[in-house]
């Protein structure tokens, strides 16, 4: 019996349905060789792309598949995710082989795409309080998502084929730009401190690092741990952003995720780093440059930007709630995190430390 019990899926969301005979009709008529699939179940985590668990008679499997009402393509592209899969999976091996892509939208009303299971233990803001994990234990489980981050971004871009999943040149500026231009396409409310952020971030976009591959939403929740070890990855998930840029984009948005104990309840909602143990934002950034041996003396800039960034997803996510595009009760409490998010931006240029 495992240490930790694995991550489970449960019931599927009223009005997040999968028809299950479109789907296997779908399977069979493509020759998808994973046998019928007889149950599904959802799994609670996350607010961006829904995630299934597809049971057969002897394995699981995972279908994603972007959210209802959401129009936002570069955010939920199904396809590209997929071709992150297969392309990661040739030089890193802590992700989910891929199974088939499909963008027929007559079988499920959206794209989607099926990948293999990795059963193990994923650390969510609302689960890993109640399991009593000792300092030593969130210690070493940290310092790990650290060690594994530092890996990725030492990837050879070209040499795995990864280059092609994006333009390095300009990313810092062409993110800053798209992510301000989404966040007034979907406000619903006026918030100052995100006014402020998008005039600053403007106007102190940095000179850009070596380009490599990026995850771009990296933090706990997307992470799988060795059920018996939880100081060991076994797995990496949710590529939808993943792309060839900056590295320290993708650091600033770890540590915007990173929630410190003295941190808001706004941004101790996002995350569970604020357990005892826990790396601080500063050892994550010390540990890492440590280990990668890049300059992050600008660090400031990418955590603020990251702090924008989940504000804006979170902004878009509660303007599709207010639409009626979702049910999800989550989702109708985004708007104090959003503006909790903003105020320790501010904060933390305010003091100049992340």
């Amino acid at each position: 019996m495992s240490t930790y019990q694995t991550d489970t899926a449960t019931n599927v969301r009223k009005g997040e349905e999968i028809e299950l005979e479109k789907l296997n009709l779908y399977l069979r008529n493509n020759a998808v060789q994973i046998g019928e699939v007889l149950e599904v179940t959802q799994f609670a985590g996350g607010f961006s792309n829904l995630t299934y668990c597809l049971k057969t008679s002897d394995k699981e499997y995972v279908l994603r598949r972007p959210p209802f009402g959401a129009n936002i393509k570069s955010a939920h592209d199904m396809g590209r995710e997929f071709k992150v899969l297969s392309l990661l999976i040739k030089s890193y091996s802590k992700v989910p082989a891929p199974v088939i892509y499909c963008e027929d939208t007559e079988v499920m009303g959206a794209p989607f795409y099926i990948m293999e299971r990795l059963q193990g233990v994923i650390l969510r803001a609302a689960n890993a309080p109640k399991m009593q994990l000792s300092p030593e234990v969130l210690r070493a489980s940290s310092q790990a998502l650290v060690d594994n981050l530092v890996i990725l971004h030492g990837l050879d871009i070209e040499a795995t084929g990864l280059i092609q999943l994006g333009k390095p040149e300009g990313y810092v500026q062409r993110q800053v730009e798209g992510w301000i231009k989404r966040y007034y396409n979907s406000e619903t409310d006026k918030v100052e401190s995100l006014d402020s952020m998008a005039n600053w971030l403007k106007t102190n976009i940095p000179a850009e690092h070596k380009a490599s591959f990026i995850h771009n939403d990296y933090k706990y929740d997307n992470v799988i741990f060795n059920p018996d070890n939880l100081a060991d990855i076994i797995g990496v998930l949710d590529w939808e952003m993943a792309t060839v840029g900056d590295p320290l984009m993708d650091l600033g948005g770890t540590l915007a995720y990173w929630s410190e104990a003295d941190d808001s309840d706004e941004i101790k909602y996002f995350n569970l780093t604020w357990l005892p143990g826990n790396l601080t934002r500063q050892e994550v950034i010390n540990r890492y440059a440590e280990k990668s041996g890049r300059d992050v003396s600008n660090i400031l800039f990418y955590y603020v930007f990251g702090l924008y960034k989940n504000a804006v997803i979170a902004q878009q996510i509660y303007a599709r709630w207010k639409q009626g595009y979702s049910k999800d009760h989550r989702f109708g409490g985004l708007l104090p995190i959003i503006k909790g998010l903003g105020d320790r931006a501010v904060s933390a240029l305010g003091s100049g430390k992340v």
